[in-house]
């Protein structure tokens, strides 16, 4: 896999988490509570941008 980038916005209540595969420049969105650990809330982007590139690749992703 690529290098992966993380962004992180504070938006009120909870944290907006982009994940960005530079090798495509796919990006994957996720919202986080304030409460959740940055590993937390990088794990979950990374499942999401995983789950996009997968959907991408027309693969079975479920």
């Amino acid at each position: 896999m690529s290098e992966i980038l993380f962004e992180f916005v504070k938006q009120g209540n909870a944290i907006r988490v982009t994940a960005i595969d530079s090798a495509t420049m796919t990006e994957a969105v996720t919202i986080a509570p304030l409460n959740m650990s940055k590993e937390q809330m990088q794990q979950l982007a990374l499942e999401k941008l995983n789950y996009v590139l997968c959907a991408k690749n027309n693969k079975d992703c479920g």
